[in-house]
């Protein structure tokens, strides 16, 4: 262990303050991926007067399932405004800020080498939880000031631009879903000019549809008026959902291959998923019922997450706890993308208070959806695909620069200066 490696315990110092007084009735969860969010706690007529206070730069942590999770759940606080957490809870802070940047330490936290090490610790325990003492007894490198203020610089200029592309994303996806809306639900969509012409009025050309006089016909299926020359139609007559499968888990030879091998646990919360936990090889693909999938397949999980929707950023595999949408009669899989997401949106809302344990096809063949022109879906992916593309682009970006971001928090362990 190199000389500038410290104890963590002799540069923090626990903390007990309580919400006695009532201060705050804001209470926060730790994610497992080391950041506050709201709590999922039911706390009706729960006495939050012992629940633990927590300020800016001040770290709380749940040490209870460290073996079982193979992470420990720590966080800091960004936050002006103090806050609760659970009383089972450590709320801790560094005893001197000008020896030990609480920045720099909650980079240390974040390191996977870290929750490797605090995991090896809980073998002591035989409930799987990692000990205070333990926890203190860990060690961490620590430079001077100036070189922690350094790293901890370089290193929020990545992680900034990350979250300035999520936001980023988060607003084009917006867009999109706006633009579906506006044709699709509003039916606001530009007139074309075939119709302007039909209907003898070729000052409408492009202007939305409805509010501009387009025709309507009453559908009795939904209980509303579309333009006409829409049709109504099962979700499963207007895509087609294919299936997936698993390779045989006890030949190495199926396995860490080069194609990337899709299940519910690699949704993302963008529309695009670019990067699998587990690949497949050729071998692999050759002697299983799965399939490979080209770019922009959306897929839906079945089981687990009941629901979720990723668009394939690039060919891949899917396992058999998914369905693989893609768009019938040379539908573009943005439109396919759109009315997806809107079919798992009704079915959501027709079933509260029920609960998915599966999706199965009669789920999908019950919704009865819209299915426009072609021409007019057409125009739609045209219209979208530059947005799609974009995103795509920025979800590949964000990849690299947590790759770089990784590869910073890898390189604390033989920090010196």
């Amino acid at each position: 262990m190199k000389s500038n490696y410290k104890r963590i315990g002799d540069y923090i110092k626990v903390l007990n303050n309580r919400n006695y007084d009532m201060k705050t009735d804001t209470l926060l969860g730790i994610n497992i991926d080391k950041y506050f969010m709201p709590s999922v706690a039911n706390v009706v007529g729960t006495d939050l007067s012992a629940y633990k206070l927590v300020q800016k730069n001040q770290f709380a942590c749940n040490r209870m399932h460290v073996g079982r999770d193979h992470k420990l759940p720590i966080a800091k606080s960004k936050s002006d405004c103090e806050f609760i957490v659970s009383p089972a809870y450590d709320v801790f802070e560094i005893n001197d800020t000008i020896v030990l940047n609480p920045d720099y330490l909650m980079m240390w936290f974040s390191r996977k080498e870290f929750d490797r090490n605090a995991w090896y610790y809980t073998d002591a325990d035989v409930r799987g939880g990692l000990s205070l003492s333990s926890f203190h007894d860990m060690k961490l490198p620590i430079p001077s000031i100036e070189k922690q203020r350094e790293i901890v610089t370089e290193y929020q200029v990545i992680q900034n631009r990350i979250e300035n592309n999520q936001k980023l994303i988060q607003k084009l996806e917006e867009t999109a879903q706006a633009v579906y809306k506006q044709w699709f639900v509003e039916f606001e969509f530009p007139i074309s000019k075939e119709y302007a012409e039909e209907i003898e009025l070729s000052e409408v050309e492009g202007k939305p549809y409805k509010s501009n006089g387009g025709e309507m016909v009453w559908c009795e299926e939904l209980g509303k008026e579309i333009p006409r020359g829409w049709e109504v139609k099962p979700f499963t007559q207007i895509v087609t959902l294919s299936g997936g499968g698993t390779p045989d888990t006890n030949k190495e030879k199926y396995w860490n291959g080069d194609i990337p091998f899709f299940s519910p646990a690699d949704v993302v919360d963008s529309y695009y998923s670019i990067y699998t936990e587990k690949n497949i090889s050729e071998l692999g693909l050759k002697n299983s019922s799965t399939k490979l999938y080209p770019m922009n397949t959306v897929f839906v999980t079945a089981r687990g997450t009941v629901g979720a929707i990723s668009i394939a950023g690039c060919q891949m595999t899917m396992n058999q706890s998914c369905y693989a949408i893609t768009g019938r009669n040379d539908m573009n899989q943005y439109f396919a993308h759109q009315i997806t997401l809107s079919a798992i949106e009704k079915l959501k809302n027709e079933a509260v208070g029920a609960v998915f344990a599966a999706l199965v096809t009669k789920n999908f063949d019950s919704q009865i959806l819209i299915e426009p022109e072609k021409i007019l879906i057409k125009s739609f992916g045209k219209k979208i695909k530059p947005i799609y593309d974009y995103i795509l682009n920025i979800v590949k970006e964000n990849q690299k620069l947590s790759e770089l971001k990784d590869l910073l928090l890898s390189k604390l362990a033989t920090v010196e200066g």
